[in-house]
């Protein structure tokens, strides 16, 4: 008998998690299915509740229910902890536990399919939102020379940076004027790209070579990508931090870690067909 999981969030019909997570059970032999939950947006809650007790043995969370999923886990990991906001849920029988993948999957792009190993280099977070709060702390972990977080109001970067100042990499916060120039890894969190803008900050803050990743993934990174290969950068956009953060939570939930290699080429190759 299968286990059953689902993405939930509100719009979901979008979300190519389902296509991800049964190419990681086929190439692992686990037995699961994995279906799309739109849930109405003042009925999160009662969904996965319906969903749990239906038997679902857990769920990815988008948006806009993050920080409601967070305050659903009974157990939270130190990185669900450490971004405030939980994007995965296993079904405990004895409490439901919520995990945050987003930053381990960002690390392992960058790290892994990207090739940039971050350790000594300088990294630019742009945002202070969900998003940036969600992998700062996997960055950090990361070991980067110094993390530098913008925003446009420069209270919640610093609120950002000061929760968590305790992990030892040197952070600094500032405005998206005041972004540092010659940056190794520019990360850009914010919802810019929803809009079709080319980027929130300055190409000055672009070290020749640097990798510039967008958060997002499709037609809309567009403009990001193109900014970021007209300044010299290596452009990239979130498809590689999506499947790898789809395995984080496969393991999560299963014990069980997949290649992502080869879901991620399938996943390009059907999103370059879609363009």
């Amino acid at each position: 008998m299968s286990d059953s999981y689902a993405v939930v969030g509100n719009p979901v019909e979008h979300s190519r998690s389902p296509a991800i997570h049964v190419m990681f059970a086929a190439q692992t032999g686990q037995q699961l299915t994995y279906e799309r939950l739109l849930a109405p947006l003042d009925g999160f809650e009662a969904t996965l509740r319906a969903f749990a007790a239906a038997g679902g043995k857990g769920c990815n969370v988008t948006v806009p229910f993050k920080f409601d999923a967070f305050a659903l886990a009974a157990v939270r990991t130190e990185r669900a902890r450490l971004g405030g906001a939980v994007n995965t849920l296993r079904f405990d029988a004895d409490g439901w536990t919520g995990d945050n993948t987003d930053g381990a999957g960002l690390v392992n792009d960058i790290q892994r399919n990207a090739g940039r190993t971050l350790a000594g280099l300088q990294v630019l977070l742009v945002g202070a939102g969900g998003a940036a709060a969600g992998v700062l702390g996997s960055l950090i972990a990361a070991a980067p020379a110094r993390i530098t977080v913008v925003n446009r109001t420069v209270d919640k970067a610093q609120a950002l940076v000061a929760g968590h100042a305790h992990l030892g990499v040197p952070l600094h916060a500032a405005t998206l004027a005041d972004a540092p120039a010659e940056q190794d890894i520019l990360i850009n969190a914010t919802s810019t790209s929803l809009a079709g803008a080319a980027s929130p900050v300055d190409a000055r803050v672009l070290a020749r070579g640097a990798l510039a990743l967008d958060m997002m993934y499709g037609p809309k990174a567009q403009g990001f990508l193109d900014w970021a290969a007209a300044h010299g950068a290596e452009p990239r956009d979130g498809l590689g931090m999506l499947v790898e953060q789809a395995a984080e939570a496969f393991f999560f939930w299963r014990g069980v870690r997949p290649e992502t290699a080869p879901v991620l080429k399938t996943m390009r190759s059907e999103l370059g067909e879609a363009l």
